[in-house]
């Protein structure tokens, strides 16, 4: 039987609707102005392959595009080991946004970025994301 340190870290999601249309949730979270007003300072550009950096708490980290699909989806590597995931969906004049941070290794294996273990990282980004999508975000959008 495996122990719970040896299961992987399980992915964080996180789904709001926002009172604004999707081009605009889509601006907010493509371009690279539109994501440092709600996440972080970045150099980011909306084409695959792109590679970029962001301003985390744990320095510079080097990004890439991986998947583009204006408005609903887009896609990048954070690190060495996260994948980041935007879905957007129109309803009804509102936007459903999903974030989905992926990638975690172990609960116990030490995340180079991070120096932390992953199940310690995971617990505190499931807090910030909350406060980053559920407030930031929302108010930069609807607002």
């Amino acid at each position: 039987m495996t122990s719970p340190a040896h299961e992987p870290v399980p992915d964080i999601h996180k789904t709001v609707l926002l009172n604004a249309p999707i081009q605009k949730v889509w601006n907010a979270v493509s371009t690279s102005e539109g994501i440092a007003a709600w996440f972080m300072p970045n150099n980011f550009e909306p084409q695959l392959g792109f590679e970029f950096t962001i301003q985390s708490p744990y320095g510079t980290q080097t990004c890439r595009v991986e998947e583009l699909d204006p408005p609903n989806r887009l896609v990048f590597t954070w690190g060495d080991e996260w994948i980041l995931s935007f879905n957007l969906v129109e309803r009804d004049g509102q936007t459903e946004f999903t974030l989905t941070h992926s990638g975690w290794g172990e609960a116990e294996a030490v995340i180079a970025q991070t120096g932390m273990k992953h199940g310690m990282v995971r617990d505190r980004m499931n807090q910030g994301w909350e406060q980053i999508v559920n407030e930031r975000l929302r108010k930069h959008v609807e607002e």
